[in-house]
């Protein structure tokens, strides 16, 4: 985890590389097996917002199997490594979403890392406008980001058990994962974004890590870039038996914010 987190906050190595460069980097000694069945990457063909595009996936490993670990690669980003959710405790399923800064056309790849030792990618291509996303001004007044930066708002969902005969949906409801939205307020300063009025470039700042409990235990760690869109979205599945939620943040300048929440009744 200390090299990914290294190759995190350094762009510059993996700046000119394609999978083929950037693959032994990010997962040194790993055989990257085509994902088939095991991860469904859900990716627009062209973005409608080059500064907010919806990225997402969902990983269901093979019997016997758990998720402990899934990297978000968007290769042709200034920051490759661009999302990594670690898993506090294996997962027999797991699914995210997140709005991602695309700078340019580029190749998109999502590698799930099983509690077996291997390690699964799916692979799709996003075309974009061509605007340069990293490097475009901010959507809002950098002083006034930085009043509401570190805010959050959460919502816990409980497993949702789909179409059936009442039977079938109790017991899909069961098994059925939760799922937790969290809301970020942050400019996501990428350091390439210059001040519109001074014409400097605004330093690079963008939230580094999103610590996730799950009813008082560690559930998740996510790990962003300056890939993460303005004002982040990220949603990602939780235990069905999930009651509560607390969600600690912390950017690159050393901000910490916290939030909760919990089911009602809980």
């Amino acid at each position: 985890m200390k090299a990914l987190a290294a190759l995190l906050l350094s762009a510059a190595p993996l700046m000119a590389g394609t999978w083929d460069d950037l693959a032994p980097q990010v997962f040194p000694g790993a055989a990257l097996l085509p994902a088939g069945d095991v991860i469904a990457l859900d990716s627009p063909y062209r973005t409608q917002n080059d500064s907010r595009t919806q990225i997402a996936a969902r990983i269901t490993p093979p019997a016997g199997t758990l998720v402990e670990e899934v990297t978000l690669v968007l290769d042709e980003n200034p920051m490759p490594v661009s999302a990594v959710f670690r898993l506090a405790v294996p997962q027999p399923g797991f699914g995210f979403e997140a709005t991602m800064r695309i700078n340019g056309p580029t190749p998109v790849h999502v590698v799930a890392a099983l509690s077996d030792g291997r390690h699964f990618v799916a692979e799709a291509f996003v075309k974009t406008s061509g605007q340069g996303a990293c490097a475009a001004p901010p959507g809002t007044d950098p002083k006034e980001a930085l009043a509401t930066l570190g805010q959050m708002e959460l919502q816990l969902l409980p497993g949702l058990p789909g179409s059936g005969s009442v039977t079938e949906r109790l017991a899909k409801l069961a098994g059925a994962p939760g799922r937790l939205d969290v809301e970020v307020s942050h400019p996501s300063h990428s350091g390439m974004q210059m001040d519109q009025v001074s014409l400097l470039f605004i330093p690079m700042r963008y939230v580094e890590t999103l610590e996730i409990g799950i009813d008082g235990m560690p559930f998740a760690e996510v790990t962003g870039s300056i890939s993460l869109s303005e004002n982040p979205h990220l949603g990602l599945t939780v235990p069905p038996e999930a009651h509560r939620a607390e969600v600690t943040m912390t950017d690159t300048d050393g901000t910490v914010a916290t939030a909760q929440t919990a089911l009602p009744g809980y």
